[in-house]
């Protein structure tokens, strides 16, 4: 690009949001805050959710050799609602957890950030994320003030536009993983190998954890049900995954369900349509490494698309994920050249796939998505059924 369109593309126009104005003052303030330490190491920039954590994590092993650094000098900026797998998952790097929320939201909390941020003083940060926005994480990439910034080339809409096209002119070198709808996995793997100069075959999800007894009493094997999600949109009627937990009870195993605080009002549901011994109610009762140490010990699981679904399949549980069309393919269902044989997926094909969970079929915010409530419940019962290797049509005495 020449010099003069890459000065004019940096400054500042039209289409940029009240907020990123009002944030202005503050990220200057931290962004040229004199730092007399010698830059140093990498910083990567991970501003996402579990799953998205998940997917990259097996990227991450080939950083250190492609930058010429240790894993002790790799410092991951990551999101608190990880954070309590950064221990063991990612041991021998050191992560910065944040509230990516408030960080977007909260000018004293972002300001905080941002100084901490700007005080690692990296030699080279980067960030690979195709779904993310500017305001987090590319404001991040710049506010780290490192001699080299090397970012993807972001998914933009019409609404990102300016923000983007204002820090994309700022960064050393931006990186084209491949036009929508490529799996997020792949991404990782093709940003890493464009740096390396060389191929690296991309792996499946694989998370290694602790043996820790899980948090549910010895008995009969489990399958975990984790029937919620952030987006109402993308759960699955919670009706139907009380039939496959009757139909799993009546085949001999126990039931445990999981799922955040916030979605603790099925209890008493549990109660009323379960009212039977193997059900496990763990819903808004284990910590994030406690989930893992149930998962870890399940005969299977069954999820929604959501964080949880990628833990099953990284720690190695049979997990079957219940797909809805939103982004059908950049997340979910995993493309066979790095599908586990322990990964399941299901789905209810429609005509109006890849509308970014913008959908017109449903009439408020709390409907669930038509793609994803015509699942049919036959069909998970059949792909349970596969993986327990249950004999059909025939419950346990």
């Amino acid at each position: 690009m020449p010099k003069t369109l890459r000065s004019f593309r940096s400054l500042p126009r039209r289409g940029m949001r009240r907020r990123w104005w009002l944030f202005r003052p503050g990220d200057w303030i931290a962004r040229f805050l004199p730092v007399l330490k010698p830059k140093r190491g990498l910083m990567i920039v991970r501003l996402d959710g579990i799953g998205d954590m998940v997917l990259f994590r097996p990227a991450l092993d080939s950083y250190a050799e492609a930058f010429g650094v240790s894993r002790s000098d790799i410092t991951i900026i990551g999101c608190k609602s990880w954070a309590g797998l950064t221990d063991i998952a990612f041991a021998g790097y050191r992560v910065i957890a944040i509230d990516e929320h408030a960080f977007e939201r909260r000018a004293w909390y972002r300001l905080r950030i941002a100084l901490l941020v700007r005080w690692q003083n990296p030699k080279t940060t980067v960030c690979d994320m195709f779904f993310r926005k500017a305001i987090a994480a590319d404001s991040l990439v710049w506010l780290s003030g490192a001699a080299q910034t090397i970012v993807s080339k972001p998914y933009v809409s019409e609404a990102t536009e300016a923000e983007f096209e204002y820090y994309l002119a700022r960064f050393t070198r931006v990186i084209d993983t491949g036009a929508y709808p490529v799996h997020e996995t792949i991404r990782h793997f093709r940003f890493i190998s464009a740096i390396s100069g060389q191929s690296i075959t991309p792996a499946p999800p694989a998370i290694v954890w602790r043996d820790k007894a899980p948090p549910a009493r010895e008995g009969r094997p489990y399958v975990v049900l984790n029937f919620g999600s952030n987006e109402y949109g993308r759960r699955w009627p919670f009706a139907s995954y009380l039939d496959i937990a009757e139909r799993l009870l009546d085949h001999g195993f126990r039931v445990a369900f999981v799922g955040a605080a916030g979605e603790s009002d099925v209890h008493a549901q549990l109660r009323y349509r379960l009212n039977r011994p193997g059900v496990i109610d763990l819903v808004g009762r284990t910590s994030l490494p406690e989930l893992l140490d149930l998962l870890c010990h399940a005969a299977a699981m069954i999820s929604n698309d959501t964080g949880p679904a990628h833990l099953g399949i990284a720690v190695g549980t049979p997990t079957l994920i219940i797909v809805g069309g939103g982004h059908y393919g950049s997340f979910v269902p995993y493309p066979e050249s790095i599908r586990p044989s322990n990964a399941r997926f299901i789905n209810y094909e429609m005509d109006c796939y890849h509308c970014y969970w913008r959908c017109h079929k449903r009439a408020t915010k709390f409907d669930v998505f038509p793609c994803v409530a015509n699942v049919p419940t036959e069909g998970v019962w059949q792909e349970v059924s596969d993986m327990l290797d249950l004999p059909a049509g025939q419950a346990a005495e």
